[in-house]
């Protein structure tokens, strides 16, 4: 499956669950995350696009740090089984207690999404 199919699978399961998937281009600004996801009543998470061989360049693990850094929730998704789980977790977040984890901040987030086996791109 090419990138951009992995990218259209992510916009068409995000908006099924009522939020976005903002394309996210910023000139001067290479490497960039491909996607700004925003789901009703969560936090927005930073979410790079990979083909299961895919790799991050430099660049953009610079630029996902720099997110990281400042705080914001940062996924790298590998694929297309790694973007229906993510879909699936966004899903299940919703479910739940909204209130609890918006009082916990994205880091709780990243916590749930860790748990659950995604690659989160949370460098130490």
């Amino acid at each position: 499956m090419k990138e951009r199919e992995v990218e259209k699978m992510l916009v068409d399961g995000i908006r099924k669950l009522g939020g976005r998937a903002f394309k996210w281009v910023s000139p001067g600004n290479d490497g960039v995350p491909d996607r700004i996801v925003v789901l009703p009543g969560l936090p927005a998470i930073f979410v790079e696009l990979k083909t299961i061989t895919g790799r991050l360049t430099s660049l953009q693990r610079v630029q996902l740090k720099r997110l990281k850094d400042l705080g914001q929730t940062v996924m790298v998704l590998y694929g297309e089984k790694e973007v229906t789980e993510f879909l699936k977790e966004c899903e299940e977040v919703m479910l739940h207690d909204v209130q609890s984890f918006l009082n916990a901040g994205s880091i709780c987030m990243i916590s749930f999404m860790r748990v659950r086996g995604l690659r989160s791109c949370m460098m130490s």
